[in-house]
C-alpha cells in the first residue's frame, strides 16, 4: 500500500470567473521512504502538484477532481482543522519562494521553535536546542547567529536552509521540496542533500523533490515524474533517466550544459510551452516536437509500458527508433 496516493488529480484556476485547468489528470504514488522526483519548464505545474497534497493551493486555484490519499486518509476529504493536524507533523514542505515564506517580523530561531511547540513541545531550552542543532546541521558556523536574525539580516540561501530547518525538525512523514536547493551554494547543498538522506534513510521519511535540475534527481531520487503543460507524460525510475521515451525529456536533456558540450552551441527547444488559456486536444508538446503526427495534434496518448517506465506519447523513443 503506497503512503500517498494522488488519483487523477486536476487543479484548476479561477480567471475573471473562468475555471482553467492547470494541472489535468495526474497519478502517482510514492511508497513510505521513497524519495521521487518531479522535473518540468516553469509553469507545467510541478508546484501546484505539490501544493495541493497538503490543500495549502493558492486562493483562485482549487482541485477540480480526483483524490489524495495519505495514509489510507482522503485528504481531499478533510475539514481545514483537519488538515492542520497533518501539516507539520506528518507532511511538510520547503516552498521555492524563501522571502513570502517566512515572517519577516520573527526571528529565524523562533519561526524553527515555533514548529515544536506547534507540535505540542511546551520545553523551551529543548526546543532552542534542537533548532540550534539543525541549523549547525544545514551547515551554520554560528547557529545563535542565524537563531537570533530576523529573514531580513540573512541571504537568499541562508532562508533557504532556515525553511529546510522548519520543515524537517518533527521529521514528517513526507516531506515536499520545491526546488530544495536552487539558491544554495555547493557546500550548502551538500548539507541539504545530507539532511535529506538522513531523514530517508534514519526516520523513514518519503520525498517528492521537485527540481529543475535533472541531475540532482538522478543522483537523490528512485523515481522521476516529467510533467509537461499540467500532465505527466514520463516517468520511471531514475537511473533511465537519462535514455529518455518521450521527445520532452529527451528535449530538456538536449539542453543542459555539461563539461562535454563546452565550446558548442547549445540546443533549445523551439517555441514555447503553452499557457493554461490554449485549448490543446492532442498532445500538448506536438507544437515543439519534431518528431509530431497529425495523431499527436488529434488524441492526448495513452500510456505506453516500457521497461518498468510509462510514457505518454504515441511514438515513444526506444532505441534507434523514433516513431
Amino acid at each position: 500500500m503506497p503512503q500517498l496516493e494522488v488519483r487523477n488529480i486536476s487543479i484548476g484556476i479561477n480567471k475573471d470567473g473562468n475555471i482553467l485547468e492547470a494541472v489535468k489528470n495526474i497519478s502517482f504514488k510514492i511508497d513510505e521512504g521513497e524519495i521521487v522526483g518531479l522535473a518540468g519548464e516553469s509553469g507545467s505545474g510541478k508546484t501546484l502538484t505539490a501544493l495541493s497534497i497538503p490543500n495549502l493551493l493558492p486562493h483562485a486555484a482549487k482541485i477540480t477532481e480526483g483524490e489524495i490519499i495519505f495514509n489510507n486518509i482522503s485528504l481531499t476529504g478533510l475539514s481545514e482543522n483537519e488538515l492542520c493536524k497533518v501539516r507539520g507533523s506528518e507532511i511538510s514542505i520547503i516552498f521555492q519562494d524563501v522571502r513570502q515564506a517566512l515572517n519577516p517580523l520573527m526571528r529565524a530561531g523562533k519561526q524553527i521553535t515555533e514548529t515544536l511547540e506547534l507540535g505540542g513541545s511546551k520545553d523551551k531550552e529543548k526546543n532552542k536546542k534542537n533548532a540550534l542543532n539543525m541549523l549547525s546541521v544545514l551547515g551554520f558556523d554560528e547557529p545563535e547567529k542565524i537563531f537570533d536574525a530576523f529573514p531580513h539580516q540573512l541571504s537568499g540561501g541562508m532562508c533557504q536552509r532556515v525553511l529546510t530547518a522548519i520543515a524537517a525538525i518533527r521529521r514528517p512523514k513526507l516531506l515536499l521540496g520545491d526546488e530544495p536547493s536552487s539558491s544554495l551554494d555547493e557546500e550548502s547543498q551538500n548539507r541539504c542533500t545530507s539532511l535529506i538522506r538522513d531523514l530517508n534513510h534514519n526516520h523513514k521519511t518519503s520525498l517528492l523533490i521537485i527540481s529543475h535540475d535533472l541531475s540532482v534527481i538522478q543522483e537523490l531520487c528512485e523515481r522521476f515524474l516529467i510533467m509537461y503543460a499540467g500532465r505527466i507524460i514520463e516517468e520511471g525510475p531514475s537511473e533511465v533517466l537519462f535514455s529518455p521515451l518521450h521527445p520532452y525529456t529527451k528535449a530538456l536533456i538536449d539542453a543542459i550544459p555539461v563539461k562535454e558540450k563546452h565550446g558548442k552551441k547549445l540546443k533549445n527547444i523551439p517555441g514555447k510551452a503553452p499557457s493554461i488559456e490554449d485549448k490543446i486536444t492532442g498532445c500538448p508538446f506536438a507544437p515543439r516536437c519534431v518528431k509530431v503526427k497529425e495523431k499527436c495534434r488529434a488524441v492526448f496518448p495513452p500510456p505506453v509500458e516500457i521497461d518498468k517506465r510509462r510514457v505518454y506519447c504515441h511514438f515513444p523513443l526506444t532505441g534507434d527508433t523514433h516513431g
